[in-house]
């Protein structure tokens, strides 16, 4: 299912990544530009040098780089990078009421500000008086074997207190019913399994088990990636030890 296409991508070769933000990439006319990476993490498996790569170009003139890295190719496998696209395909996806497994729901409301740590909630949806808060994560990196990814690839304390505020939303005794889900944007379409990044961060494996325990959904998304476009492929098979 085609839930996100792209016009006229460019196809270079990273030549290096740095300072977070910043990509200089070799185009196959030989010219070299300085395109902005839109992943400020690690990208653990997802930024070697001399990959093949896209880029978008804008024709905005307020922008400081007119290039954005989109994606990058990992064994003959197109991942995606550009880490603010995940929340608007499933914005999309929300609106068109693709994912199933959420249910049934007549408003959404995004970045909604929640919870006892004062943090924003990426989705929330309502159906009559209830409501179920959804959280997006973007996650590529692949460790011992390419058919299981993890999340995160690094210590995320962010990402500890999102599971904190999804379990305590289904622990409050609010008077209208409310749920929590976690949906992991699985961003290549080699893995087959997703599985919390213990070897990153133990505090995040431990929460995210607490978090099934109490009854948060998790959803792993897996995506098939191209310079033409992405897909939905549906839900990727949960690993937990």
């Amino acid at each position: 299912m085609l839930v996100h296409s792209f016009d006229n991508l460019l196809i270079g070769i990273l030549i290096q990544r740095y300072k977070r933000f910043f990509a200089d990439i070799q185009l196959r006319n030989g010219e070299i530009i300085t395109a902005h990476c839109p992943n400020t993490g690690p990208m653990t498996g997802v930024s070697a040098i001399g990959s093949v790569v896209a880029v978008s170009q804008s024709d905005n003139p307020k922008r400081k780089l007119d290039y954005t890295w989109e994606m990058i190719q990992v064994q003959n496998v197109w991942v995606g990078i550009n880490t603010s696209l995940p929340n608007r395909i499933i914005g999309k996806m929300l609106e068109r009421r693709l994912i199933a497994e959420l249910g049934e729901y007549d408003r959404i409301q995004a970045e909604v500000a929640y919870g006892v740590e004062k943090s924003r909630i990426d989705f929330v949806l309502f159906d009559g008086l209830s409501k179920t808060f959804l959280e997006v994560k973007n996650t590529t990196w692949v460790a011992d074997s390419p058919e299981i990814v993890l999340f995160p690839d690094t210590v995320s304390t962010r990402g500890q207190k999102h599971l904190r505020e999804l379990i305590a939303i289904i622990d409050s005794k609010s008077e209208n019913p409310c749920k929590s889900a976690i949906l992991y944007f699985i961003n290549r379409s080699d893995p087959l399994f997703f599985a919390p990044g213990d070897r990153a961060d133990p505090e995040y494996g431990k929460l995210f088990r607490m978090a099934i325990a109490a009854g948060v959904q998790v959803l792993p998304c897996r995506f098939q990636v191209s310079p033409q476009g992405i897909e939905y492929l549906g839900l990727a098979e949960m690993r937990i030890s």
